[in-house]
């Protein structure tokens, strides 16, 4: 009999098997019967549906706050002057800061992502991001609707103000807490003759426009005979603004 020792095979394999059926257990209970590759996507997915959802909520609790400080203040007002003389300057300039609704004729510019073709390709000497719209493409349209005179603006289903900030990730947009997928639609309320001509004279237009061309990006311009923009109803609280000293008086 050889005195060479062999392998301890025997007690080594189900140390193995019991590894083996600890790592498929931990995989499975981490992919809960998903694609570990589609679990990133998942996640991702459920953050925006929680953060819009959170969204939604918290500005149905400023719209909550907010009716209940205006009743407080109408009745103050009934007995403070100086409230009275506050609420009555705040009404005066609401139209124009875009708490109320605006009547009047408008044009629509409509903004979209470019087709994928049928077999998948890309068109040639174009990157993905040639064929989607960015955030700088809808800044130019709102820039250049402001430059012409418009009185006021609507985002796919939002009034804007001048504190309104327009932000893109990947192809979606995300205007005061909600994400909204393309086509994007922007509303201007104002002489469309003037709208047309600045959207015409905007630079940056100009350059997206070559993409429309080239790619097919979407870009549609009409005029609206009348149509009623809701009044903003978001936060207005000011982060970086101040209150200007006031001069000092001659002696």
């Amino acid at each position: 009999m050889s005195n060479v020792r062999r392998p301890a095979w025997g007690s080594i394999i189900p140390a193995l098997t019991l590894l083996a059926g600890t790592l498929f257990a931990a995989s499975a209970s981490t992919a809960r019967g998903t694609s570990l590759r589609e679990q990133g996507r998942t996640r991702l997915t459920e953050l925006i549906t929680a953060e819009q959802r959170h969204g939604r909520e918290e500005r149905a609790e400023y719209r909550r706050l907010r009716d209940r400080v205006d009743r407080i203040s109408r009745d103050a007002g009934r007995h403070d002057a100086r409230v009275k003389r506050a609420r009555a300057e705040a009404d005066r300039l609401a139209a124009d800061a875009g708490f109320t609704p605006f009547t009047g004729p408008a044009v629509r510019v409509t903004l979209d992502d470019a087709p994928l073709p049928r077999s998948g390709d890309l068109p040639r000497g174009a990157r993905p991001d040639d064929l989607v719209v960015h955030q700088s493409d809808v800044q130019a349209v709102v820039n250049a609707l402001w430059a012409g005179g418009a009185q006021a603006m609507q985002i796919m289903d939002q009034r804007v103000i001048s504190t309104s900030a327009v932000r893109c990730v990947g192809n979606t947009l995300i205007l005061q807490g909600v994400v909204y997928s393309p086509p994007f639609r922007i509303t201007a309320a104002g002489d469309p003759d003037r709208l047309h001509a600045a959207l015409h004279a905007s630079h940056e237009i100009a350059i997206y426009r070559k993409y429309v061309r080239a790619y097919g990006l979407g870009y549609a311009v009409r005029t609206v005979d009348r149509t009623t923009l809701p009044p903003y109803t978001g936060n207005v609280t000011m982060k970086h603004a101040t209150v200007p000293a006031e001069p000092p008086e001659d002696d």
